[in-house]
Protein backbone atom coordinates (compact mmCIF):
# COMPACT_ATOMS: atom_id res chain seq x y z
CA UNK A 1 0.00 0.00 0.00
CA UNK A 2 1.40 3.74 -0.22
CA UNK A 3 -0.29 6.66 1.21
CA UNK A 4 -0.47 10.16 -0.30
CA UNK A 5 -1.44 12.65 2.56
CA UNK A 6 -1.10 17.06 2.50
CA UNK A 7 0.11 18.56 5.59
CA UNK A 8 -0.54 18.77 8.92
CA UNK A 9 1.18 15.14 8.72
CA UNK A 10 0.05 14.89 12.50
CA UNK A 11 -3.49 14.86 11.36
CA UNK A 12 -2.39 11.78 8.50
CA UNK A 13 -0.76 9.65 11.22
CA UNK A 14 -3.53 8.98 13.54
CA UNK A 15 -4.96 7.62 10.71
CA UNK A 16 -2.42 4.84 9.62
CA UNK A 17 -3.54 2.45 12.45
CA UNK A 18 -6.52 2.05 10.58
CA UNK A 19 -7.12 -1.43 8.73
CA UNK A 20 -6.31 -0.37 5.22
CA UNK A 21 -5.75 -3.69 3.70
CA UNK A 22 -9.79 -4.68 4.30
CA UNK A 23 -12.55 -3.59 1.96
CA UNK A 24 -13.54 -0.47 3.99
CA UNK A 25 -17.29 -2.00 4.18
CA UNK A 26 -16.18 -4.44 6.49
CA UNK A 27 -14.36 -2.29 9.41
CA UNK A 28 -14.57 -2.82 13.15
CA UNK A 29 -12.75 0.11 14.62
CA UNK A 30 -13.38 2.20 17.10
CA UNK A 31 -12.92 5.21 15.66
CA UNK A 32 -15.86 5.37 13.36
CA UNK A 33 -18.56 7.25 13.52
CA UNK A 34 -22.30 7.10 12.20
CA UNK A 35 -23.20 10.97 10.40
CA UNK A 36 -26.86 11.31 10.80
CA UNK A 37 -26.48 13.78 7.71
CA UNK A 38 -24.63 11.76 5.45
CA UNK A 39 -26.75 11.93 1.80
CA UNK A 40 -26.53 9.20 -1.01
CA UNK A 41 -23.75 8.14 -2.11
CA UNK A 42 -22.84 5.57 -5.30
CA UNK A 43 -19.29 4.26 -2.96
CA UNK A 44 -19.17 2.65 0.04
CA UNK A 45 -18.29 5.67 2.70
CA UNK A 46 -17.22 5.58 6.08
CA UNK A 47 -16.21 8.09 8.70
CA UNK A 48 -13.81 8.27 11.50
CA UNK A 49 -12.43 10.13 14.45
CA UNK A 50 -8.90 10.89 15.04
CA UNK A 51 -7.13 13.39 17.33
CA UNK A 52 -10.09 15.51 17.45
CA UNK A 53 -11.00 15.64 13.85
CA UNK A 54 -13.41 13.76 11.78
CA UNK A 55 -12.63 12.29 8.17
CA UNK A 56 -14.71 10.87 5.35
CA UNK A 57 -13.35 7.74 3.67
CA UNK A 58 -14.37 6.79 0.04
CA UNK A 59 -13.52 3.74 -1.66
CA UNK A 60 -13.59 4.48 -5.17
CA UNK A 61 -11.54 3.43 -8.57
CA UNK A 62 -7.58 4.22 -8.33
CA UNK A 63 -7.67 6.13 -11.14
CA UNK A 64 -10.62 8.34 -10.08
CA UNK A 65 -9.25 8.73 -6.29
CA UNK A 66 -5.61 9.93 -7.44
CA UNK A 67 -7.94 12.61 -9.98
CA UNK A 68 -10.09 13.84 -7.30
CA UNK A 69 -7.29 14.04 -4.47
CA UNK A 70 -5.71 16.01 -6.67
CA UNK A 71 -8.33 18.58 -8.13
CA UNK A 72 -9.62 19.02 -4.95
CA UNK A 73 -6.60 20.40 -3.68
CA UNK A 74 -6.35 22.85 -6.36
CA UNK A 75 -10.02 23.80 -5.26
CA UNK A 76 -8.69 24.53 -2.22
CA UNK A 77 -5.53 25.99 -3.29
CA UNK A 78 -8.03 28.37 -5.07
CA UNK A 79 -10.38 29.27 -1.75
CA UNK A 80 -13.82 27.76 -3.78
CA UNK A 81 -16.16 26.06 -1.77
CA UNK A 82 -15.56 22.41 -1.61
CA UNK A 83 -14.54 19.80 1.19
CA UNK A 84 -10.54 19.31 1.69
CA UNK A 85 -8.76 16.45 0.77
CA UNK A 86 -6.18 14.72 3.35
CA UNK A 87 -5.14 11.72 1.17
CA UNK A 88 -5.33 8.97 -0.46
CA UNK A 89 -4.55 5.39 0.18
CA UNK A 90 -3.68 3.37 -3.13
CA UNK A 91 -2.45 0.42 -4.22
CA UNK A 92 -4.16 -1.42 -1.64
CA UNK A 93 -3.55 -5.77 -1.40
CA UNK A 94 -6.10 -7.79 -3.56
CA UNK A 95 -8.48 -9.40 -1.88
CA UNK A 96 -7.79 -13.28 -3.21
CA UNK A 97 -7.76 -12.73 -7.07
CA UNK A 98 -10.05 -9.36 -6.71
CA UNK A 99 -7.96 -6.06 -6.65
CA UNK A 100 -8.96 -3.77 -4.34
CA UNK A 101 -9.95 0.21 -5.24
CA UNK A 102 -7.99 2.86 -3.58
CA UNK A 103 -9.68 5.64 -0.53
CA UNK A 104 -10.13 9.19 -0.70
CA UNK A 105 -9.79 11.03 2.73
CA UNK A 106 -11.59 14.33 3.09
CA UNK A 107 -11.56 16.16 6.05
CA UNK A 108 -15.25 16.35 7.77
CA UNK A 109 -17.37 20.00 6.62
CA UNK A 110 -18.08 20.67 10.43
CA UNK A 111 -21.87 21.26 10.71
CA UNK A 112 -22.47 20.62 7.75
CA UNK A 113 -25.69 18.77 6.52
CA UNK A 114 -27.03 16.49 3.49
CA UNK A 115 -30.13 18.29 1.36
CA UNK A 116 -32.18 15.22 2.87
CA UNK A 117 -31.06 16.12 6.34
CA UNK A 118 -32.18 19.67 6.17
CA UNK A 119 -35.98 18.86 5.15
CA UNK A 120 -36.18 15.74 7.38
CA UNK A 121 -34.87 18.00 10.49
CA UNK A 122 -35.92 21.11 9.73
CA UNK A 123 -32.79 23.28 9.61
CA UNK A 124 -34.33 25.74 7.23
CA UNK A 125 -37.08 27.95 7.02
CA UNK A 126 -37.21 27.99 3.16
CA UNK A 127 -35.73 24.73 2.33
CA UNK A 128 -36.40 24.43 -1.23
CA UNK A 129 -35.83 28.33 -1.74
CA UNK A 130 -32.70 28.03 0.11
CA UNK A 131 -31.10 25.39 -0.97
CA UNK A 132 -31.46 26.28 -4.48
CA UNK A 133 -30.31 29.64 -4.28
CA UNK A 134 -27.23 28.03 -2.33
CA UNK A 135 -26.57 25.51 -5.27
CA UNK A 136 -27.15 28.44 -7.68
CA UNK A 137 -24.03 30.45 -5.85
CA UNK A 138 -21.84 27.37 -5.78
CA UNK A 139 -22.30 26.87 -9.70
CA UNK A 140 -22.05 30.29 -10.74
CA UNK A 141 -19.01 30.22 -8.65
CA UNK A 142 -17.43 27.45 -9.42
CA UNK A 143 -18.13 27.88 -13.19
CA UNK A 144 -16.19 31.45 -13.14
CA UNK A 145 -13.03 29.69 -11.85
CA UNK A 146 -13.22 27.32 -15.07
CA UNK A 147 -14.43 24.39 -12.74
CA UNK A 148 -16.92 21.78 -14.86
CA UNK A 149 -18.59 19.56 -12.71
CA UNK A 150 -20.49 17.19 -14.38
CA UNK A 151 -22.46 15.33 -11.63
CA UNK A 152 -23.94 18.48 -10.09
CA UNK A 153 -26.76 17.51 -7.77
CA UNK A 154 -28.25 18.00 -4.50
CA UNK A 155 -26.46 14.79 -3.27
CA UNK A 156 -23.05 15.90 -4.13
CA UNK A 157 -23.57 18.92 -2.47
CA UNK A 158 -23.03 19.52 1.40
CA UNK A 159 -24.91 22.80 3.20
CA UNK A 160 -24.13 24.70 6.43
CA UNK A 161 -26.34 27.26 7.80
CA UNK A 162 -25.09 30.62 7.65
CA UNK A 163 -26.28 33.33 9.08
CA UNK A 164 -29.69 32.60 7.96
CA UNK A 165 -29.54 31.70 4.88
CA UNK A 166 -27.29 28.47 3.77
CA UNK A 167 -24.20 27.83 2.26
CA UNK A 168 -23.35 25.03 -0.63
CA UNK A 169 -20.31 23.34 -0.44
CA UNK A 170 -18.88 20.74 -3.76
CA UNK A 171 -18.38 17.11 -2.16
CA UNK A 172 -17.58 15.11 -5.03
CA UNK A 173 -15.46 15.89 -7.99
CA UNK A 174 -15.44 12.35 -9.76
CA UNK A 175 -16.21 14.22 -13.11
CA UNK A 176 -14.86 17.74 -12.50
CA UNK A 177 -12.77 18.95 -14.94
CA UNK A 178 -10.59 22.38 -14.40
CA UNK A 179 -9.95 24.94 -17.66
CA UNK A 180 -8.82 28.30 -17.88
CA UNK A 181 -12.67 29.12 -18.67
CA UNK A 182 -16.35 27.08 -19.66
CA UNK A 183 -17.73 27.52 -23.08
CA UNK A 184 -21.18 28.48 -22.84
CA UNK A 185 -21.81 24.52 -23.84
CA UNK A 186 -20.49 23.03 -20.91
CA UNK A 187 -22.27 26.02 -18.32
CA UNK A 188 -25.33 24.73 -20.15
CA UNK A 189 -24.64 20.89 -19.59
CA UNK A 190 -24.00 21.75 -15.99
CA UNK A 191 -27.15 23.76 -15.93
CA UNK A 192 -29.14 21.14 -17.80
CA UNK A 193 -28.19 18.12 -15.30
CA UNK A 194 -28.13 19.89 -12.45
CA UNK A 195 -32.12 20.76 -12.98
CA UNK A 196 -32.82 17.06 -14.29
CA UNK A 197 -31.34 15.40 -11.25
CA UNK A 198 -32.63 18.34 -8.11
CA UNK A 199 -36.13 17.55 -10.15
CA UNK A 200 -35.46 13.81 -9.50
CA UNK A 201 -34.27 14.12 -5.91
CA UNK A 202 -36.98 16.28 -4.78
CA UNK A 203 -39.60 13.64 -6.34
CA UNK A 204 -37.69 11.39 -3.95
CA UNK A 205 -38.36 13.67 -0.82
CA UNK A 206 -42.26 13.69 -2.27
CA UNK A 207 -42.47 10.00 -2.13
CA UNK A 208 -41.01 9.91 1.29
CA UNK A 209 -43.21 12.18 2.84
CA UNK A 210 -40.46 15.21 3.21
CA UNK A 211 -41.19 17.89 0.57
CA UNK A 212 -43.62 20.31 1.69
CA UNK A 213 -46.98 19.85 0.22
CA UNK A 214 -47.17 23.04 -2.11
CA UNK A 215 -43.78 22.67 -3.66
CA UNK A 216 -43.86 21.10 -7.46
CA UNK A 217 -40.96 19.22 -8.27
CA UNK A 218 -40.51 20.04 -11.90
CA UNK A 219 -41.49 23.72 -11.22
CA UNK A 220 -38.29 24.01 -8.92
CA UNK A 221 -36.56 22.15 -11.18
CA UNK A 222 -37.12 24.74 -14.27
CA UNK A 223 -36.10 27.45 -11.72
CA UNK A 224 -32.88 26.32 -10.83
CA UNK A 225 -31.31 27.26 -14.60
CA UNK A 226 -33.38 30.89 -14.71
CA UNK A 227 -32.00 31.44 -11.24
CA UNK A 228 -28.70 30.55 -12.64
CA UNK A 229 -28.94 32.68 -15.79
CA UNK A 230 -29.95 35.79 -13.84
CA UNK A 231 -27.02 35.47 -11.18
CA UNK A 232 -24.75 34.54 -14.13
CA UNK A 233 -25.86 37.75 -16.03
CA UNK A 234 -25.14 40.08 -13.09
CA UNK A 235 -22.01 39.19 -12.50
CA UNK A 236 -20.52 39.19 -16.23
CA UNK A 237 -22.20 41.17 -18.23
CA UNK A 238 -20.81 44.06 -19.89
CA UNK A 239 -22.37 47.97 -19.60
CA UNK A 240 -22.32 50.51 -21.71
CA UNK A 241 -21.52 54.10 -20.09
CA UNK A 242 -21.62 57.85 -20.65
CA UNK A 243 -18.71 59.70 -19.52
CA UNK A 244 -20.88 61.90 -17.26
CA UNK A 245 -22.53 58.87 -15.30
CA UNK A 246 -18.81 55.87 -15.45
CA UNK A 247 -18.14 56.98 -11.88
CA UNK A 248 -21.86 56.18 -10.17
CA UNK A 249 -22.42 53.45 -12.34
CA UNK A 250 -19.31 51.75 -11.76
CA UNK A 251 -19.77 52.04 -7.98
CA UNK A 252 -23.20 50.69 -8.25
CA UNK A 253 -22.65 47.73 -10.41
CA UNK A 254 -19.54 47.18 -7.42
CA UNK A 255 -22.03 47.50 -4.61
CA UNK A 256 -24.37 44.95 -6.10
CA UNK A 257 -21.82 42.77 -7.19
CA UNK A 258 -20.90 42.99 -3.07
CA UNK A 259 -24.81 41.89 -1.97
CA UNK A 260 -25.15 38.76 -4.26
CA UNK A 261 -21.95 37.47 -1.68
CA UNK A 262 -18.69 38.43 -4.05
CA UNK A 263 -16.15 40.33 -4.50
CA UNK A 264 -14.61 41.91 -7.06
CA UNK A 265 -10.98 41.28 -8.53
CA UNK A 266 -10.92 43.79 -11.56
CA UNK A 267 -12.60 46.65 -12.98
CA UNK A 268 -12.28 46.97 -17.15
CA UNK A 269 -13.32 50.04 -18.31
CA UNK A 270 -12.85 49.86 -22.53
CA UNK A 271 -12.98 53.30 -24.98
CA UNK A 272 -15.11 52.38 -27.96
CA UNK A 273 -17.48 54.28 -30.77
CA UNK A 274 -20.65 53.86 -29.16
CA UNK A 275 -19.00 54.91 -25.71
CA UNK A 276 -17.42 53.08 -22.57
CA UNK A 277 -18.02 49.68 -21.86
CA UNK A 278 -17.72 48.78 -18.19
CA UNK A 279 -16.55 44.90 -17.56
CA UNK A 280 -16.38 43.51 -13.94
CA UNK A 281 -13.83 40.59 -13.31
CA UNK A 282 -16.17 38.56 -10.25
CA UNK A 283 -13.42 37.33 -7.41
CA UNK A 284 -13.98 33.84 -7.67
CA UNK A 285 -12.52 32.71 -4.30
CA UNK A 286 -15.24 32.75 -1.58
CA UNK A 287 -15.26 36.59 -0.40
CA UNK A 288 -13.63 37.10 2.98
CA UNK A 289 -13.69 40.80 3.29
CA UNK A 290 -15.93 40.93 6.13
CA UNK A 291 -14.27 37.51 7.37
CA UNK A 292 -10.64 38.62 7.57
CA UNK A 293 -11.87 42.05 9.15
CA UNK A 294 -13.59 40.36 11.55
CA UNK A 295 -11.06 38.11 12.40
CA UNK A 296 -8.35 40.95 12.34
CA UNK A 297 -10.59 42.77 15.13
CA UNK A 298 -11.86 39.39 17.05
CA UNK A 299 -9.65 36.29 16.33
CA UNK A 300 -12.73 34.84 15.40
CA UNK A 301 -12.57 32.74 12.31
CA UNK A 302 -16.43 32.49 10.58
CA UNK A 303 -17.98 32.05 7.48
CA UNK A 304 -18.69 35.21 5.21
CA UNK A 305 -22.47 36.08 6.29
CA UNK A 306 -21.63 35.28 9.89
CA UNK A 307 -19.26 37.89 10.03
CA UNK A 308 -21.16 40.39 8.62
CA UNK A 309 -23.88 39.74 11.29
CA UNK A 310 -21.30 39.76 13.90
CA UNK A 311 -19.40 43.14 13.20
CA UNK A 312 -22.71 44.56 13.26
CA UNK A 313 -23.07 43.75 16.49
CA UNK A 314 -19.26 44.70 17.33
CA UNK A 315 -20.06 48.05 15.91
CA UNK A 316 -23.30 48.83 17.73
CA UNK A 317 -21.18 47.44 21.21
CA UNK A 318 -18.46 50.00 20.06
CA UNK A 319 -21.45 53.06 19.70
CA UNK A 320 -22.75 51.94 22.98
CA UNK A 321 -18.69 52.12 24.84
CA UNK A 322 -18.31 55.76 23.55
CA UNK A 323 -21.52 56.88 24.80
CA UNK A 324 -21.12 55.04 28.32
CA UNK A 325 -17.62 56.20 28.62
CA UNK A 326 -17.64 59.55 27.14
CA UNK A 327 -14.48 59.15 25.02
CA UNK A 328 -13.69 57.53 21.08
CA UNK A 329 -13.12 54.32 21.38
CA UNK A 330 -10.66 52.84 18.57
CA UNK A 331 -11.94 50.06 16.57
CA UNK A 332 -9.67 47.41 17.51
CA UNK A 333 -10.20 47.99 21.27
CA UNK A 334 -13.61 47.76 20.56
CA UNK A 335 -12.89 44.30 19.02
CA UNK A 336 -11.00 43.03 21.86
CA UNK A 337 -13.63 44.35 24.60
CA UNK A 338 -16.33 43.14 22.54
CA UNK A 339 -14.83 39.21 21.83
CA UNK A 340 -14.22 39.01 26.49
CA UNK A 341 -17.31 41.04 26.82
CA UNK A 342 -20.21 39.85 24.71
CA UNK A 343 -19.33 37.01 23.02
CA UNK A 344 -17.10 35.05 25.04
CA UNK A 345 -19.59 35.80 27.88
CA UNK A 346 -22.36 34.53 25.54
CA UNK A 347 -20.64 31.55 24.69
CA UNK A 348 -19.76 30.52 28.15
CA UNK A 349 -23.50 30.09 28.61
CA UNK A 350 -23.70 27.35 25.95
CA UNK A 351 -23.76 23.77 27.70
CA UNK A 352 -21.27 21.01 26.35
CA UNK A 353 -24.64 18.82 25.82
CA UNK A 354 -25.76 21.43 23.71
CA UNK A 355 -22.49 22.63 21.25
CA UNK A 356 -22.99 19.71 18.87
CA UNK A 357 -26.09 21.51 17.76
CA UNK A 358 -24.96 24.39 15.08
CA UNK A 359 -21.63 26.49 14.81
CA UNK A 360 -20.70 28.73 17.68
CA UNK A 361 -20.89 31.77 15.36
CA UNK A 362 -24.82 30.61 14.34
CA UNK A 363 -25.73 30.38 18.04
CA UNK A 364 -24.56 33.55 18.69
CA UNK A 365 -25.89 35.00 15.30
CA UNK A 366 -29.35 33.23 16.60
CA UNK A 367 -29.29 34.59 19.63
CA UNK A 368 -28.87 38.15 18.12
CA UNK A 369 -32.21 37.39 16.26
CA UNK A 370 -33.87 35.91 19.11
CA UNK A 371 -33.25 39.23 21.38
CA UNK A 372 -34.52 41.39 18.44
CA UNK A 373 -37.37 39.00 18.93
CA UNK A 374 -37.60 39.33 22.80
CA UNK A 375 -36.91 43.23 22.39
CA UNK A 376 -39.57 44.21 20.03
CA UNK A 377 -42.42 41.97 22.17
CA UNK A 378 -40.91 44.09 25.24
CA UNK A 379 -40.69 47.17 23.78
CA UNK A 380 -37.38 47.59 25.18
CA UNK A 381 -33.86 46.26 24.36
CA UNK A 382 -33.94 42.66 26.45
CA UNK A 383 -29.82 42.31 26.69
CA UNK A 384 -27.94 40.01 24.84
CA UNK A 385 -26.94 38.10 27.85
CA UNK A 386 -31.01 37.75 29.05
CA UNK A 387 -31.54 37.10 25.01
CA UNK A 388 -28.81 34.12 25.35
CA UNK A 389 -30.23 32.07 28.33
CA UNK A 390 -33.71 32.62 26.54
CA UNK A 391 -33.07 31.29 23.46
CA UNK A 392 -30.47 28.41 25.17
CA UNK A 393 -33.44 27.16 27.55
CA UNK A 394 -36.48 27.51 25.17
CA UNK A 395 -34.84 26.89 21.51
CA UNK A 396 -31.45 25.75 21.16
CA UNK A 397 -32.16 22.07 22.70
CA UNK A 398 -34.90 21.23 20.35
CA UNK A 399 -32.24 22.48 17.25
CA UNK A 400 -31.19 18.93 16.14
CA UNK A 401 -27.54 18.25 16.37
CA UNK A 402 -25.43 18.49 12.64
CA UNK A 403 -22.45 16.54 13.92
CA UNK A 404 -21.12 12.87 14.17
CA UNK A 405 -22.60 10.85 16.71
CA UNK A 406 -20.79 7.35 17.87
CA UNK A 407 -21.58 3.63 16.57
CA UNK A 408 -20.81 3.26 12.48
CA UNK A 409 -22.06 1.46 9.63
CA UNK A 410 -21.20 2.23 6.17
CA UNK A 411 -23.53 3.98 3.86
CA UNK A 412 -25.55 2.70 1.64
CA UNK A 413 -24.43 2.49 -1.96
CA UNK A 414 -26.19 4.45 -5.07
Amino acid sequence: MRFIFRPPAEHAAGLLTLPWDEPLEEWQDERLLEVAHRGISRHVVRFVESDGHVYALKEIDERLARREYRLLGRLEEMGLPAVSALGVCVERAPRGDTPQDAILVTRFLDYSMSYRYVFAHGHAARPVDQLIDAMVELLVRLHLAGLFWGDCSLSNTLFRPDAGSIAAYLVDAETAELHPSLTAGQRDFDISYAAERVGGELFDLQAGGLLPDDVDPVEIAAELPRRYHALWDELTREELLRPDEQRYRVAARVDRINELGFDVDEIELKTTDEGVRLRVHTQVAETGRHRNRLFALTGLEVTENQARRLLNDLTSYRGYLEQKEGRSIPETVAGHRWRAEVYDKVMALVPESLSDRLAPAEIFHEILEHRWFLSERAGKDVGTTAAAKSYIDAILPNTPPTLALPGGEPAPEG
